[in-house]
């Protein structure tokens, strides 16, 4: 087995992204952030506005738009509603992100193993997956900028097609930009060009400024492209937009400074491994390569600081992070492999619980799984079978390898573990779904004009199919000119909506909307945004008559 791995290390890598990122993609409910994604994607479709991106027929420009050409591409091949297709393109975005990591470690280190154990320890990290399976936009920015990377250190480090690389470092770059705006520049580029000064700057010359400077004019211009055309094209909604965002990093989501000093659990399952990978002054001395662990350091810990300076702070935010930090925790566990059996027990402490428990959740599941899940197993009694079987086998080969301190082989193991939830085990999670008054938006089929008075949440949104003007956005409120018609209301905006119509409308509660998957009303989890009440508004005759 482990000549077979040696051989085809990237067939390895593939398989086990192959089952991560691509098995069981339509399962999870779609979240809010992905519900205005594929909404301005359905809208670039049925619309053809490929360069003014809307949500429900208004202007989004708060994210550009190069993930939304590629989820509305995918869209377009495979189905508008197809759900597995909209989150096709960032599975791919973060397998090639994946494969492109591993090839920039060998280019940086040279070192085969190290830059394996890297790729798997960032296919497993709990928010690269989340990122990678979940159609949200964080995941293209930073796959673009791994490519651009790449291309980075070949310009940096090879005398021969120099522009050649520059260019396509320059091109991938502004493709990062096109994902998410600066945030992949300032968050993963700029702290890889501080660790690089810190830790390499005696391999930069010269000869190496222009093709610097063509990444960043290419990078740049392609970037900040289709900003300028949205300014010229529709300058009034631009400028609008602009200022909401950029009020927002300083008064929205405020955190403090130290609010990400927990990054590190970002990782998930590499939790304990990645934060003693973090301890400097214990490691660098030990690793194989300890001017390369110093890089790999400099370049999490920069990456922290940077986001720390922003006031507006979100977890999902720390995903760069987790990028060099793979890096960094693969130097811990290539130690481990090599050295494990001369450590001090201390140290050994540390390996047995975090492996030991992984060991002893796996052969836990069995039982713990079905009195979680018993009074919902109904049709996922297969699930659960493969599920348990798999994980109880993985968890047993975990404990045994460990006690033999075969760090590799529960390395190894522990890649499979997860491989394992992704793939037989997830499907379970629709035993879950217990609301009993579940009642989805895509169930309405109106007979009259509908409209919505403020904004429906993006779910019911995206749920329901098409977009639906609402009466109050502009400011004041547009009375809709017919004298029957439909409107959608969320609970908040109920008492206001009836107060305003009562008057001179008869109103009807037509249906009642429910899209919370997971929680019943009696749930603490419940929340009343995903509710949606379908009223039926009628004028009243008097007030016909009058007029």
């Amino acid at each position: 087995m482990n000549k077979f791995i040696e051989k085809y290390p990237i067939a390895i890598i593939i398989l086990v992204c192959i089952g991560i990122f691509l098995f069981n993609l339509d399962v999870i409910y779609v979240n809010i952030m992905e519900a205005r994604n594929f909404i301005s994607a359905r809208e670039m479709l049925l619309n053809e506005n490929w360069l003014l991106p809307t949500m429900n027929d208004v202007a989004r420009y708060e994210k550009p738009p190069l993930p939304t050409w590629l989820t509305a591409l995918s869209a377009y091949l495979f189905g508008v509603h197809n759900l597995w297709a909209l989150r096709l393109p960032a599975a791919l975005i973060c397998i090639v992100l994946i494969l492109a990591y591993y090839k920039l470690v060998i280019e940086f280190f040279k070192k085969k193993n190290l830059a394996f154990y890297t790729a798997l320890i960032l296919a497993t990290s709990f928010y690269i997956i989340f990122s990678g399976r979940n159609g949200q936009w964080d995941i293209f920015a930073h796959g673009f900028m791994v490519l651009s990377i790449f291309f980075l250190l070949r310009m940096l480090h090879q005398s021969n097609k120099r522009v050649l690389y520059a260019l396509g470092s320059g091109v991938f770059f502004g493709c990062a930009f096109l994902s998410k705006g600066p945030v992949s520049p300032y968050a993963l580029w700029l702290p890889f060009i501080i660790a690089y000064l810190a830790t390499y700057k005696k391999r930069l010359s010269k000869r190496h400024i222009l093709p610097m400077l063509l990444t960043l004019i290419i990078g740049l211009c392609v970037g900040l492209s289709w900003y300028g055309y949205v300014r010229i094209e529709d300058p009034a909604n631009y400028l609008k937009i602009t200022e909401e965002e950029t009020g927002n990093w300083s008064s929205y989501n405020i955190r403090p400074f130290y609010y990400y000093w927990s990054f590190f659990t970002q990782s998930g399952i590499w939790t304990i491994p990645s934060f003693i990978a973090l301890l400097y002054p214990y490691l660098k001395n030990k690793v194989s390569d300890p001017k390369a662990y110093t890089f790999s350091f400099i370049w999490t810990i920069s990456s922290v600081v940077l986001l720390s300076i922003i006031p507006e702070k979100k977890s999902r935010y720390l995903l760069p992070v987790l990028i060099p930090m793979a890096l960094n925790t693969a130097f811990y566990i290539e130690y481990l492999i090599a050295r494990i059996k001369n450590l001090k027990r201390s140290e050994k402490l540390p390996v047995y619980f975090n492996f030991g428990l992984i060991g002893f959740i796996g052969i836990s599941f069995p039982t713990a799984g079905f009195l979680y899940f018993r009074d919902n197993l109904k049709g996922f009694y297969a699930n659960f079978t493969l599920c348990a079987v798999l994980l109880f086998l993985s968890g047993l080969l975990i404990l045994i390898a460990l006690k033999k301190q075969q760090i590799k082989k529960v390395f190894l193991l522990t890649i499979a573990f997860t491989w394992v939830i992704l793939t037989a085990g997830f499907p379970l999670t629709k035993a879950l779904y217990i609301n009993p008054n579940f009642n989805n938006i895509s169930n309405l089929k109106p007979d009259v004009k509908l409209y919505s008075y403020g904004e429906v949440t993006p779910e019911s949104l995206w749920h329901l199919g098409y977009s639906v003007p609402d009466i109050i956005y502009s400011g004041p409120l547009e009375t809709p000119q017919e004298n029957r018609f439909g409107i959608l209301v969320t609970p908040e905006n109920t008492s206001e909506f009836k107060r305003i119509f009562a008057t001179e409308y008869h109103i009807e509660l037509a249906d009642t909307f429910d899209i919370n998957y997971t929680a019943s009303p009696q749930h603490s989890a419940y929340k009343d945004r995903l509710i949606t009440y379908y009223f039926i508004l009628e004028k009243k005759q008097n007030n016909h008559d009058n007029q």
